[in-house]
């Protein structure tokens, strides 16, 4: 015999029934008992209208119309016109009573446990005679069997305990003289042994069904429902979540426990010592295997093998010296949970006996924090031990698994793991069989949480990367095409999932949970909102993402002050944008604290020399305990290029506007002409040997007239550099004359720095520097005599958006 139980979700609709009946029809004749629950969302209609009609407000009759309603047309789409009326009959005498019994707890103002049960019973029982009368009107071999008449309990109302001494010898005899193929039976409901209509809990229909699977010795007990299994995560927070081919009855209990809600936890006990398997199955997609509960299930070697979390949790701690040594306090605090009914989901107690900590439903946190302050009222009035502290809005998250003990360093790679994407865990709760790893946490993160744990244990290796890009012109354009191009490489081969989630410019911002299309980018952002730097910045705190990374294409100051509020939440910053690294050095120092704080690496490898090497070089040098002694470098690919381009034959303005065109230049062409952009090359590599200078310790040879670099719009910069035609070309000869190229070059030596033009003769490293290189001279105490040389394409949108994509690459390896 099969005990098969269809939840709320199966029997939501007459179109679902029919679903189920299909599935009943499939059963090669087995004789099988059928546990149904309410029709999907009934129960909560039930509890609602009590609830209202217990505070005495007529809107609880809304409720009744709508149960109606539901049942009512039920019957009239699934069973024939000329079968109906007998159906039509009972359900609304059965109405009737159900109203009845609304009234006096809205006459009355006031629910009482036994009227609870007997309301919220409807919902079964309603269900499973429609669902008995539709199969038989279909010609199926259908009894219909109350369960209340099999199952037997004590009067512990909303959760009553069971008689199975009673209960297993109803189930026997009723089945065993039964002939029907199939018998269909309400969940939830019982009675209890003088009669009293009893429920077994919230989830009480998959108790029923393994009460019903023991006492018979099942050959299977089948839970069907809306998914196809249990899975390594919640699939609804989690999409990368796979279901579970087979688990232990210690594992589905472990996870079912916290939060895995398509098994009632208490389901499994009835049926563990008799070792009836547990199939969870999808009433949608009855074809998929689903999930097989059995015995000493190895799971494939796996060590975790779900992750799990409850919600809506609380944090009671009692703590004080009072307690140290004294006998009696657990107990004490304990008992008064007890007394008050208050069900303890997590227990954690230092060693030194100062405290206790409990979770606890945040339903349940009011009323026991008042309880134990009552309790231990003498010991806090003499200041022994403090009022209970309570932490509320948490929620645990659970790592399960029968081969965990087995392993080591699983707690240190969860905790890790958290500690990473910025989740603060509140208490840490470990049982000795090892097979549950259990941390508390805000509720806010239990979406990053959950996805970042499952990252680490379920996705082989491979690490989801979520971008927030700020700036799509030239650099970020080419940026997110470099993403597009290599998706499918960094997937493969470094294991790296990119998703870009959020993009702006300064008009527009947009996002997309599920990663902006990057074929179609510029249409999505078109389509956007009003670009709003600190929205930009509130949009990503609030999704809240596992390894954020906030990527800035801009040369905006105020952008740049606000990378320490990313750092703050664990966000990582990527930047080719130089004013944050070339400020303060106050703010420099803090932003690199904050990175190493917060777990989140900030990245400017492009702030010097666009796609190439240097600053990673820098710090190998620097890590390897190598020493910079002095740093020469053209560091300018806008003035290199113009310099390489400037001769006799042509003008200075023209050359200059020539670089902006191609991108050479920043968007103001003064902050590159004027040195100031060398400057802040200079200092940060000045920065990054262990120095600490700030921009007004740089010497500027400036070569540019004083008019020329006050102008204050593009336009007139570029009239004033035609003006001074003159001036630019006597550089140029005097240069020529001495058989020199013009280079503007930056140095660091014993602690100062400079920038400004120079005649560069031949045979020096810098006087073949062609185009927009830049070119690097470390001298340091390995590297001597012959410096080590960096040098290559130093700027140009594309080898910039290189190096803002290998930041991100290095994030990803971080």
């Amino acid at each position: 015999m099969k005990v098969l139980k269809f939840g709320g979700t199966s029997v939501a609709n007459p179109e679902n029934i029919n679903k189920v009946k299909s599935i009943l029809n499939n059963q090669n004749n087995n004789k099988i008992a059928v546990v149904v629950s309410a029709f999907g969302g009934v129960t909560d209609l039930l509890l609602k209208a009590s609830r209202l009609a217990s505070e005495q407000d007529v809107g609880y009759t809304k409720s009744i119309k709508e149960i109606e309603d539901r049942h009512i047309s039920a019957i009239r789409e699934l069973i024939p016109v000329k079968s109906q009326s007998a159906a039509l009959s009972k359900v609304k005498s059965e109405l009737n009573i159900l109203e009845t019994l609304l009234e006096g707890a809205f006459l009355i103002g006031e629910l009482t446990p036994k009227l609870s049960d007997k309301i919220v019973s409807y919902g079964e029982l309603l269900s499973s005679f429609i669902i008995s009368e539709f199969l038989r009107s279909e010609g199926l071999d259908v009894a219909f069997k109350d369960s209340r008449e099999l199952i037997k309990t004590d009067n512990n109302f909303g959760r009553a305990n069971v008689d199975f001494k009673i209960t297993n010898a109803n189930c026997k005899e009723f089945f065993s003289s039964n002939k029907n193929q199939i018998t269909i039976l309400p969940g939830f409901v019982a009675y209890s042994k003088n009669g009293d209509l009893t429920t077994l809990g919230r989830g009480g229909s998959d108790y029923t069904a393994a009460i019903i699977a023991a006492a018979v010795d099942a050959e299977i007990l089948e839970i069907w429902t809306d998914v196809s299994g249990m899975y390594t995560a919640n699939p609804k927070l989690v999409k990368q979540a796979k279901c579970v081919a087979n688990i232990s009855y210690q594992e589905a209990m472990e996870l079912s426990h916290f939060g895995a809600k398509v098994l009632y936890p208490p389901t499994i006990q009835p049926i563990l010592g008799k070792e009836i398997p547990i199939a969870i199955k999808n009433t949608f997609d009855p074809e998929k295997p689903g999930t097989l509960i059995a015995k000493n299930t190895n799971g494939n070697g796996k060590t975790v093998r779900g992750i799990s979390h409850v919600g809506n949790i609380s944090l009671l701690s009692l703590e004080g010296p009072g307690m140290i040594g004294i006998p009696g306090i657990s107990k004490r605090f304990f008992e008064t949970l007890s007394v008050k009914n208050i069900s303890i989901v997590l227990i954690t107690q230092a060693s030194s006996e100062h405290s206790i900590c409990v979770g606890i439903a945040d339903e349940d946190v009011d009323l026991a924090a008042e309880a134990v302050n009552e309790t231990f009222e003498f010991e806090i009035s003499t200041k022994k031990i403090k009022p209970v502290i309570v932490e509320k809005d948490l929620t645990i998250v659970a790592l399960v698994g029968d081969n965990m003990k087995s392993h080591q360093g699983l707690s240190g790679k969860m905790f890790s793991t958290l500690g990473k994407n910025n989740v603060n865990i509140r208490a840490i709760a470990q049982g000795a069989s090892e097979r549950n790893i259990s941390a508390v946490i805000k509720k806010e993160d239990v979406k990053k949480a959950l996805n970042s744990l499952h990252e680490t244990f379920f996705e082989e290796n491979i690490k989801q990367l979520n971008l927030f890009v700020m700036g799509v012109g030239n650099v970020g354009s080419k940026f997110l095409q470099q993403i597009r191009q290599q998706k499918k490489y960094l997937k493969e081969e470094l294991k790296l999932n990119v998703r870009v989630i959020g993009i702006s410019n300064s008009r527009k911002m947009a996002f997309d949970e599920s990663g902006v299309s990057l074929k179609d980018w510029e249409n999505t952002l078109e389509q956007g909102e009003p670009a709003d730097k600190e929205a930009f910045y509130d949009r990503i705190i609030s999704l809240n993402y596992r390894n954020s990374i906030f990527v800035d294409n801009t040369a905006n100051a105020e952008v740049s002050k606000s990378y320490s509020s990313y750092l703050k939440n664990s966000i990582s910053v990527v930047t080719c944008n130089k004013i944050a690294s070339s400020s303060d050095y106050a703010y420099y120092k803090e932003l690199k604290q904050l990175a190493k704080q917060y777990n989140a690496p900030y990245l400017f490898e492009t702030n010097v020399g666009a796609g190439l090497p240097i600053l990673d070089t820098l710090k190998h040098l620097i890590a390897s305990g190598d020493k910079i002694r002095k740093i020469q470098a053209v560091l300018s690919g806008s003035l290199n290029f113009v310099f390489n381009t400037f001769d006799d034959s042509t003008t200075f303005h023209d050359v200059v506007k020539q670089a902006q065109e191609q991108g050479y230049t920043e968007p103001d062409p003064t902050i590159d002409l004027s040195g100031v952009d060398v400057m802040r090359k200079i200092l940060i590599l000045a920065r990054e040997s262990g120095y600490q200078l700030n921009i007004d310790d740089i010497e500027n040879e400036a070569f540019l007239p004083k008019e020329s670099l006050e102008t204050d719009s593009n336009e007139a910069f570029f009239e004033s550099l035609k003006k001074y035609e003159a001036d630019f070309q006597k550089l140029y000869k005097d240069a020529a004359d001495s058989d020199c190229k013009l280079k503007y070059v930056a140095q660091f030596e014993d602690g100062k720095a400079k920038v400004g033009l120079q005649q560069i003769p031949k045979g020096h490293d810098f006087y073949n520097l062609e185009g927009s290189d830049n070119i690097v001279l470390f001298f340091t105490d390995r590297y001597v005599n012959q410096p080590l040389i960096i040098k290559g394409a130093g700027a140009g949108a594309d080898v910039t958006a290189s190096g803002i994509f290998a930041d991100i690459v290095r994030i990803g390896n971080f």
